[in-house]
């Protein structure tokens, strides 16, 4: 251990096998853009491929905004996001489209009567499905990752972001195919891209809460929560497109305030989570006190996101580049020590995985506490032993 980064421990480096499953996600991808390719134009494509990437900047930065307290490692948010993106886009589209032709030639119904048909019946239990596997994937290869329902619903909210961006181009392209054609691509955009952007993320959030909430238990509980949540997803979108089909604006008006009381639920749960960590971290830090890696101020800073910011701040102020890093890996190791005491008491891992973790987590913070900035103010009680910590309010 004493010549390994101790920050392997923080899980920001992508393994082998997550490369490989970026890269066949990818590729999954490229092969649903070229079937858009050839539903319309090259010309269409691209304008409906920029009308999709738009707002996923400001949809991500939403969804990141909830994950500051204990921030998932980025390899495994790109891997959700590109699983929708990719594999389950594909998968869902080829199913969905054969399903729709089944019930064309099965129920002799119209092409329009099918499409309702098939997106209220057949499109949530294939789409919901496809999405949550990634979820399943995380919680029997990385189940570590999973400390709460924050977690649940930021990789769910990921690969719903994904799904709906690659979505969005077919459905951009298939207005403008459309006799409506510009009109309707405008429509669409402002219904899909506008007004429902966090449809999709709010859907498989419950399988995400569910996948999360099973990662903390053992026994039977697991199975049931699962199924709970797979079911509870697939009837919101299930309720969502039937409403949106057979509905008409009376309908679409009670779907998106079914999402709003979904949507307050969710941003519940995540308060909820984040004041849980910080009682971890108030618990659990004091009695490291003596190793000198955290004191009174230090777990005061990490009991709150704006004392957090404002470390950060003082830490780029005084050192830099540099300064940030230490400070934000403190944050997050510190935070990961709480997370690791709360997996050894519900006894997730077992004594020689806890002390392993433990000790590269200390090992990060003190590596991080040495490079924390010293502003000259502070020289001389340094002199005197540990510096007064400059981010401490008051």
């Amino acid at each position: 251990m004493a010549s390994r980064d101790p920050r392997w421990v923080l899980k920001d480096r992508p393994s082998f096998a997550l490369i490989i499953g970026l890269i066949v996600t990818g590729l999954c991808a490229l092969v649903s853009f070229a079937f858009d390719v050839l539903n319309g134009a090259p010309v269409q494509f691209f304008i409906s491929l920029i009308l999709a990437l738009a707002p996923v900047p400001l949809l991500l930065a939403a969804v990141l905004a909830l994950d500051r307290m204990e921030p998932e490692p980025r390899s495994n948010l790109i891997f959700a996001f590109a699983w929708g993106a990719g594999v389950a886009v594909l998968v869902a589209g080829v199913i969905n489209s054969l399903n729709l032709h089944y019930i064309i030639d099965a129920a002799n119904l119209s092409a329009a009567s099918a499409r309702n048909v098939a997106a209220t019946f057949g499109a949530p239990v294939v789409e919901e499905t496809m999405k949550g596997l990634v979820l399943l994937g995380l919680l029997r290869f990385r189940r570590a990752e999973l400390d709460g329902p924050t977690d649940g619903i930021i990789y769910a909210s990921m690969v719903g972001l994904g799904f709906a961006m690659s979505e969005n181009v077919s459905y951009y392209i298939a207005a403008l195919n459309s006799d409506q054609g510009g009109i309707g691509l405008a429509v669409t955009v402002v219904l899909r891209g506008v007004l429902s952007p966090f449809a999709h993320p709010l859907f498989t959030s419950m399988i995400g809460v569910a996948v999360a909430y099973a990662a903390q238990r053992q026994g039977s509980d697991r199975v049931f929560s699962i199924l709970a949540g797979w079911v509870g997803a697939m009837l919101l979108h299930g309720l969502w497109n039937g409403l949106s089909s057979y509905g008409g604006f009376p309908g679409l008006v009670i779907a998106y305030l079914v999402l709003l009381v979904v949507l307050v639920v969710l941003i519940a749960l995540v308060i909820r989570d984040r004041r849980r960590i910080v009682a971890l971290i108030q618990r659990y830090l004091p009695p490291y006190e003596p190793t000198k890696l955290v004191n009174q101020a230090d777990i005061h800073m990490l009991s709150a996101l704006s004392r957090r910011r404002q470390a950060r701040q003082w830490a780029k102020v005084h050192g830099g580049r540099r300064g940030l890093r230490a400070m934000s890996d403190y944050q997050l190791a510190a935070t990961e020590l709480g997370l690791l005491h709360e997996r050894a008491a519900r006894r997730m891992i077992d004594e020689q995985t806890f002390h392993e973790e433990q000790r590269a987590l200390l090992e990060c913070m003190s590596t991080a506490r040495a490079s924390f900035p010293v502003p000259p103010a502070h020289f001389g009680a340094g002199a005197r032993g540990t510096p007064p910590p400059g981010y401490a309010p008051g």
